[in-house]
């Protein structure tokens, strides 16, 4: 029992105020309600000293905060607003569709069914190529890939050419794509990375 009051004083000794000092939230700090019979407080001037400078540094952060809380200028709630209206005016795909040349890119629903121009593979987290009027040869490979994609011109010995079809790739998967579908492989972990509006 008088190592849990050792442990509980040295506690109250290390991170409860003394009475008087404010801590960072503004309220009054308490004093220890009691101590033990063999407890003495012994402080070391490094303690003291680094004790000191928590307080100081305490001090700083609380005038700082008051400072940023007092509106400076019109062009920061601008500047806010617009952060929030740019964050407001993205929106994803659902479901995600992929889709042949002579399909339109863009934002997909179900309502208006469009291939996704904003694909990312969540499995190497790189942004999906589209190649239009192309299709991904037989011999293409995950090697082949990770080492060129995104670089047109060394993907281009894998690609040929073929009317209508659209080629995907990221760094781990392509799909060669002739009708609109929608994603619905559990291999393919691509996901729409958000459209601008």
């Amino acid at each position: 029992m008088e190592d849990i009051d050792d442990l509980l004083d040295e506690v109250e000794t290390k991170y409860v105020k003394r009475t008087g000092q404010r801590t960072t939230n503004g309220a009054v700090g308490v004093e220890p309600k009691y101590k033990t019979q063999n407890h003495t407080s012994v402080k070391t001037k490094t303690s003291s000293a680094i004790d000191a400078a928590i307080d100081d540094i305490l001090d700083l952060d609380l005038d700082e905060k008051s400072q940023k809380d007092v509106p400076k200028s019109r062009s920061l709630k601008s500047s806010s607003v617009r952060e929030v209206s740019t964050f407001e005016q993205t929106r994803r795909c659902l479901p995600v569709y992929l889709g042949g040349s002579n399909e339109r890119l863009g934002l997909g629903s179900t309502v208006n069914q469009r291939p996704c121009d904003q694909l990312r593979c969540t499995s190497c987290d790189f942004r999906v190529c589209i190649f239009d009027d192309m299709a991904w040869k037989k011999d293409t490979d995950y090697l082949f890939l990770r080492n060129n994609v995104p670089d047109f011109d060394k993907l281009k010995s894998k690609l040929i050419k073929k009317k209508g079809w659209r080629a995907y790739c990221c760094q781990c998967c392509w799909r060669n794509v002739l009708d609109l579908a929608e994603i619905t492989d559990t291999s393919l972990k691509w996901v729409c990375g958000k459209h601008t509006l």
